[in-house]
């Protein structure tokens, strides 16, 4: 059977380059991103709390899709709010939630330094301080309230990461 996964967590703690080497473990994954998404159903962001609702609504939607075409399929998307992964977990049969624990301060400094944002928008902590809509700095982030696994990112490597969700499914295969 096929699963779903989705990696949460705030910007900048490493759900992109997990996701990546995930897909190195399970070549045919179908990634999904959330930056992707949004470029083409709202090329220019508000980031509202609307759009959000639309976006990640759209994300949980064709994650099912390609769940109900056989596919596994990994989610990288911050997800902020409980909400839109409870909606994937009650609609997709297969679905694990892994938490990327990472303090913000951390992911603050990553999200700085970093030169390949796999598509993200770049300087959102900076954006955020200036006001801009940002998980973890004026907008809440929901944290998990009973995922599959909890990785953190401050002390793993994405390759440990990687390797620890492989186990899991394994487990409950």
């Amino acid at each position: 059977m096929p699963k779903v996964i989705w990696i949460t967590g705030l910007p900048g703690s490493g759900k992109s380059t997990v996701a990546l080497e995930l897909k190195k473990k399970i070549p045919d994954a179908v990634i999904l991103r959330i930056d992707d998404l949004r470029k083409i159903v709202t090329p220019a962001p508000t980031y509202s709390g609307k759009e959000r609702e639309y976006v990640y609504k759209a994300l949980v939607y064709t994650a099912k899709t390609i769940y109900d075409l056989g596919h596994n399929v990994i989610i990288d998307a911050t997800g902020n709010r409980k909400f839109w992964r409870k909606l994937a977990r009650k609609v997709i049969p297969d679905f694990l939630e892994v938490y990327l624990k990472c303090p913000v301060e951390l992911c603050m400094e990553r999200e700085k330094t970093r030169a390949d944002t796999h598509g993200a928008p770049k300087k959102i902590y900076e954006k955020g301080k200036a006001g801009a809509p940002v998980p973890g700095v004026n907008v809440p982030y929901e944290e998990p309230e009973g995922p599959e696994l909890i990785i953190d990112t401050e002390k793993e490597s994405a390759e440990e990461a990687a390797e620890r969700i492989v186990q899991l499914i394994n487990e409950i295969r």
